[in-house]
């Protein structure tokens, strides 16, 4: 299982929302470089990187940043937000960026999604931010009216394999994952999953854990590691292979 720690990026500090509300703005710090230095001297594998000013606008508006931190850092790193262009996912792969995560624009465009994955592969992964199992888009602002489970299986056509799961009403507010919607949607494909949304302690690592086996390989967690209520190097031992 991969740790991925999450730097959410707005008006370029670093900041968590709750319940992707942005008027609900925590700012942690200033620098999204120095953080993602800090949870890589940390030990973290990976790193989740989320450009917010993108999401809320439909246009990506931290690229730069976000390719500052890929090359300051030696651990690869994910990014999303307000991504609509295949000239926005180059400008990021060139830059560094090991994966790119389509939210909107790949649940809109199946089309151009295809044609992203047909050319980068296993660098793109698609986020489904779901409230009740139903599908948001364009910064968590609209309902897409599409089932998680439904639309699944258009993903798996077109050769994802990667698929990030957020559940928006945990999201921030530090509840425990909805493990039971993860267990449905991990049994409803063969993609693998990342979980986030609402991990904040240790037993909700574990209890992703217990369903690792279904096809969650990661978990992202942002508020819970910056407010100190969840041990990143506690989480990190107890998700490394054991001999």
């Amino acid at each position: 299982m991969i740790i991925f720690p999450a730097i959410d990026i707005k008006e370029g500090k670093v900041v968590r929302l709750m319940q992707g509300n942005f008027n609900e703005v925590t700012e942690y710090s200033g620098s999204p470089v120095a953080m993602a230095k800090l949870w890589q001297a940390k030990g973290a594998p990976w790193l989740h990187v989320i450009d917010l000013d993108g999401a809320q606008t439909g246009q990506t508006q931290n690229t730069d940043k976000i390719i500052d931190i890929a090359q300051s850092v030696s651990i690869p790193v994910q990014t999303g937000g307000g991504i609509r262009a295949k000239k926005d996912i180059e400008k990021l792969l060139n830059g560094g960026v090991a994966r790119v995560i389509l939210g909107t624009k790949g649940v809109e465009d199946l089309a151009f999604l295809k044609e992203v994955i047909d050319q980068w592969q296993e660098k793109i992964a698609v986020s489904l931010d779901c409230s009740n199992g139903i599908i948001a888009q364009r910064g968590w602002t609209e309902t897409s009216g599409l089932k998680a489970t439904d639309f699944v299986k258009e993903l798996e056509k077109l050769g994802l394999s990667c698929l990030i799961y957020t559940d928006i009403s945990r999201d921030g507010m530090m509840s425990g994952p909805n493990v039971e919607a993860l267990t449905e949607l991990a049994e409803t494909t063969t993609i693998p999953i990342i979980a986030s949304g609402g991990i904040s302690k240790i037993d909700d690592i574990k209890a992703l854990l217990a369903i690792e086996d279904k096809g969650i390989f990661g978990i992202i967690t942002g508020k819970a590691i910056y407010e100190g209520k969840l041990n990143l190097k506690e989480a990190l031992n107890l998700c490394s292979p054991k001999e």
